[in-house]
C-alpha cells in the first residue's frame, strides 16, 4: 500500500501526464493566428513539459530519472499525436518538450533549496 507521501509525490505526476495526453488526443489545436500560433503551441510544449519536469524532480529527488522519463514521456506524447487525425508527431517538438523538463527541473532545484 503508497504512503501518503508517494501519493502525495505521485498523483499529480500522473494527473499532469493525463492532462498532456488528453490535450494531444485533440484532432487540431490551429487558432489559425499564422506564426503566432506556432509560437504560442511551442510556448504551450515548454510550459506543460516543465510543469511535467518539477513534478517528476519532486517524485524522484533525483535529476536525471526525471529528466529521462520526462524526454521519454515526451517522444511517447508525439508518437501518440502521430495516430490523432488532424495532428503529427515532431523530432523538434521532442526536443522542445525535453527542454520543457529540464526547465521545470531547473525550477524545482531552485525553488526545493
Amino acid at each position: 500500500m503508497p504512503t501518503s507521501r508517494q501519493l502525495s509525490a505521485w498523483v499529480p505526476v500522473v494527473a499532469w501526464a493525463a492532462l498532456i495526453f488528453a490535450i494531444s488526443s485533440i484532432p487540431s489545436l490551429s487558432s489559425g493566428l499564422g506564426i503566432w500560433d506556432t509560437i504560442l503551441r511551442k510556448g504551450a510544449h515548454t510550459t506543460e513539459f516543465a510543469i511535467l519536469g518539477f513534478l517528476l524532480a519532486r517524485a524522484l529527488r533525483r535529476e536525471l530519472p526525471a529528466f529521462l522519463i520526462g524526454a521519454a514521456y515526451a517522444a511517447s506524447d508525439e508518437l501518440h499525436q502521430h495516430f490523432v487525425h488532424g495532428r503529427h508527431g515532431s523530432p523538434v517538438d521532442v526536443a522542445i518538450d525535453a527542454l520543457g523538463v529540464a526547465l521545470g527541473i531547473l525550477v524545482f532545484r531552485r525553488t526545493s533549496r
